[in-house]
């Protein structure tokens, strides 16, 4: 089965973990944050864990205490558990990906980061990719994690996939290499770095490229020079254009 083309990854500024805002009690990577992001027009980055019963839940840390305050990793707890646990002081719970795609419903991107401890989440891929089939909506997976990769050019071929990465020249032959070996389509690289030999070559090969994670408006207009879009957080990106 072919994959989609990505295009749509460089249509709108993408909002890290959704559009939170912890003074109004709006978490990230809940969805209030995504409802927020798609109100504003903004596609949507999250993260993802898989339960203990291998649902794809909507998450950052493998950890549940800094958001949570309960002791414990996400993969410890099944997915019904993991849905009555509330985000600190808010009215969300822990969301699984279902719950996000019924909410987003295609009116805005989804970039979905996979996260995984390696030897510990066999099937994560394919759970994701299960949740994933017949959604209407534009959505990409990507992830740091190469052996994710690796496993979703194996489970998720239909889907667009994205390397995620971080540094400068010095990083040039690993990330080289697993690029060639699972050939994503596009990248997600961090804006301290974008300046380097890796992330100018593939933009001039016409790979979409987004970066991470953009928390001014002073950073965003150096990040517009070295990629296709921003993945931002803590300030408004419309309010300010491109070329200023």
């Amino acid at each position: 089965m072919s994959r989609v083309n990505p295009d749509w990854l460089v249509r709108a500024p993408i909002a890290h973990r959704g559009l939170h805002h912890a003074q109004s009690a709006i978490y990230e990577n809940t969805l209030s944050a995504c409802r927020a992001a798609v109100e504003a027009g903004f596609s949507i980055e999250v993260d993802l864990h898989p339960s203990a019963d291998n649902v794809p839940m909507v998450f950052h840390d493998l950890q549940l205490d800094r958001m949570t305050g309960r002791p414990g990793e996400v993969r410890d707890h099944a997915a019904a558990e993991l849905s009555r646990i509330c985000v600190l002081d808010s009215g969300d719970h822990i969301p699984s990906l279902g719950e996000l795609l019924d909410l987003v419903a295609g009116r805005v991107g989804l970039v979905l980061e996979l996260k995984g401890v390696h030897g510990r989440d066999d099937g994560f891929v394919e759970a994701v990719a299960s949740a994933l089939r017949g959604y209407g909506g534009p959505v990409a997976i990507m992830s740091f994690m190469h052996w994710l990769l690796r496993a979703a050019r194996r489970d998720a071929v239909h889907l667009p996939l994205g390397l995620v990465a971080e540094g400068g020249d010095e990083k040039y032959d690993v990330h080289k290499t697993i690029f060639d070996e699972v050939a994503p389509d596009f990248i997600s690289y961090d804006v301290d770095n974008l300046d380097c030999r890796f992330v100018r070559e593939r933009r001039a090969a016409g790979l979409p490229v987004i970066t991470w994670t953009v928390k001014s408006a002073e950073q965003m207009v150096v990040a517009y020079k070295g990629a296709d879009q921003i993945t931002f957080e803590g300030f408004g990106p419309d309010e300010i254009g491109k070329d200023e």
